[in-house]
């Protein structure tokens, strides 16, 4: 049995406000858990993308998170679930006024391939991406595969 306060695990970068690993500190094997905490405008992910090998689970504890899906965006509401089959295409975002407050399930826990895309205005699309650390470790960046420009900056 493993047992953590959320508190006691480190906040990572990326574009929620508040995102922790829950996983490493409850030693899990099999699935991923992350909890979010997304204030207005911020998203789950680095950019719409899918986990060919991985399902995933968003539950929604407060507020209303909004997923754009192949299929047209779907709102969530607290007290609601969503699941994405391996190889579903998705972002979740805060488009409201309240913070969403969720966890993030998914499984297998390791999973190295993600296919993600982002709009780069270089390339005037979309375009698929890759994520860096800078190089002074303050943040990561989002870069277009296609001619290098940076797309985001994450902290």
């Amino acid at each position: 049995m493993e047992q953590v306060s959320l508190d006691a695990v480190d906040d990572r970068m990326g574009p929620a406000t508040v995102k922790r690993a829950l996983s490493n500190a409850l030693d899990t094997t099999a699935l991923a858990l992350n909890y979010y905490e997304l204030d207005p405008g911020e998203t789950f992910g680095f950019g719409y993308h899918r986990h060919p090998e991985q399902e995933e689970v968003f539950y929604v504890q407060s507020g209303t998170a909004t997923f754009e899906t192949e299929d047209g965006d779907v709102a969530v509401d607290a007290g609601e679930a969503i699941r994405f089959a391996p190889g579903e295409w998705q972002l979740g975002r805060n488009d409201g006024e309240e913070r969403v407050v969720a966890l993030a399930m998914g499984a297998p826990k390791d999973t190295s391939e993600t296919e993600m895309v982002r709009h780069c205005e270089d390339c005037g699309e979309r375009t698929t991406q890759r994520i860096e650390m800078t190089a002074d470790r303050d943040a990561l960046v989002t870069l277009c595969t296609e001619c290098d420009a940076q797309t985001g900056r994450f902290t």
